[in-house]
């Protein structure tokens, strides 16, 4: 019998260190660190910088709505900018998100507008974006069930020629999820250019890390399936885009898949119907606040002459200016139409779904001719 190891992975145990490139004091650290990677240029740098602080102005701003009643429920990312963002911004236009409901600012670092953002959340509509256009899927509140999306898309681009990528954002608890392990075997097994981001923020709702595995690391599951796996200092943005960024031209140039575990941390509640001081210390959140991505980042630019007054004006303005565009966006009325639910469940609708479109077009018709 003999074993087919063309794909074959090296049996290597991601460290229990995180991987980092900048420190908690926004020091560049030493190549045994680094794992062979190179600190982005400042141009990048200061992009992803300029992209977390609108983020969380973005965040700060939503959250305050959610808490005024004017969104029904929102899940904050404030101290998860690095994952989310230094992932993102490893992608290239062409490649396909698929977010999980804690993912706004990464959605928002994809160009999707402040009011398309919120429809969902607000009540209005299922999804306020167009998927195509954006090259990003709708976000998934079931834990894990866009991972197999992430990898049946990206086996039919390599099936057809496709040089797109999908990543995928999961949630620690998602990986207790039978779903993710399906999805990270399927895409191992057919090397699928998918890339999977754990953003590892310690807690599933309330249920802690140490309650759902017993691994080291999340990313030691790679191994296991027989792909690569990095376990990354989640709150280095640095580090974060240039792991992603290895991971995303692996899998373009036929690879195969990567898992990505971020160790970062849930500074706000889960959602806004959640009391995470029933389960967490007040301390960790404060050790965690004192390890703000922002600020590692902001030290570092400034300590290389990048980050100028200047540029933290325009930055600082352009944040409130899409704080406004959220705020202004709940004053805008909405009526859906509701036979939209139709119109995307089908490349070719079926017979049956014809008539149900029917059923529910006479009985909204005849409410409003007041005949029932």
């Amino acid at each position: 019998m003999s074993l087919n190891v063309e794909h074959a992975t090296p049996r290597t145990l991601p460290s229990e260190k995180p991987l980092r490139l900048l420190d908690d004091a926004g020091h560049a650290v030493d190549s045994g660190e680094a794992d062979g990677l190179s600190l982005p240029d400042h141009a990048t740098l200061l992009g992803l910088y300029r992209s977390m602080v609108i983020a969380r102005r973005f965040d700060a701003q939503v959250t305050a709505l959610t808490r005024q009643g004017r969104l029904a429920t929102y899940p904050s990312a404030l101290g998860q900018e690095a994952c989310e963002i230094g992932a993102v911004a490893a992608l290239e236009r062409e490649d396909w998100l698929f977010p999980t409901y804690r993912d706004t600012i990464a959605l928002l670092t994809r160009g999707i507008t402040p009011r398309d953002l919120l429809q969902s959340f607000r009540g209005d509509w299922h999804n306020g974006y167009d998927q195509y256009a954006h090259r990003c899927s709708s976000q998934s509140t079931p834990l894990a069930t866009q991972a197999l999306h992430a990898v049946g898309l990206a086996h039919a681009a390599r099936l057809s020629g496709d040089p797109l990528v999908a990543l995928t954002f999961l949630g620690d608890g998602a990986t207790s999820e039978g779903d993710a392990h399906e999805a990270f075997n399927f895409a191992a097994v057919w090397q699928t250019p998918t890339v999977f981001v754990v953003q590892n923020n310690q807690y599933a709702i309330s249920v802690p890390l140490s309650r759902q595995t017993h691994a080291a690391t999340l990313a030691d599951k790679a191994v296991g399936y027989g792909m690569p796996g990095y376990h990354v200092d989640g709150n280095d943005v640095a580090a974060m885009y240039a792991v992603t960024r290895r991971a995303v031209e692996r899998a373009r140039s036929g690879g195969g898949p990567t898992l990505v575990e971020g160790l970062t941390y849930r500074i706000e509640a889960h959602t806004n119907s959640d009391d995470p001081s029933r389960y967490r210390e007040t301390r960790d959140v404060e050790h965690w606040k004192r390890r703000d991505p922002i600020e590692r980042l902001e030290r570092y630019l400034v300590s290389e002459g990048v980050l100028l007054e200047a540029e933290r004006s325009e930055i600082a303005a352009a944040a409130e200016e899409l704080a406004a565009a959220a705020r202004d966006s709940m004053n805008e009325t909405f009526a859906p139409d509701p036979l939209e639910l139709f119109d995307q469940v089908y490349a070719a609708p079926r017979t049956a779904l014809l008539e149900q479109r029917a059923f529910l077009a006479a009985e909204l018709a005849e409410h409003a001719s007041g005949t029932v």
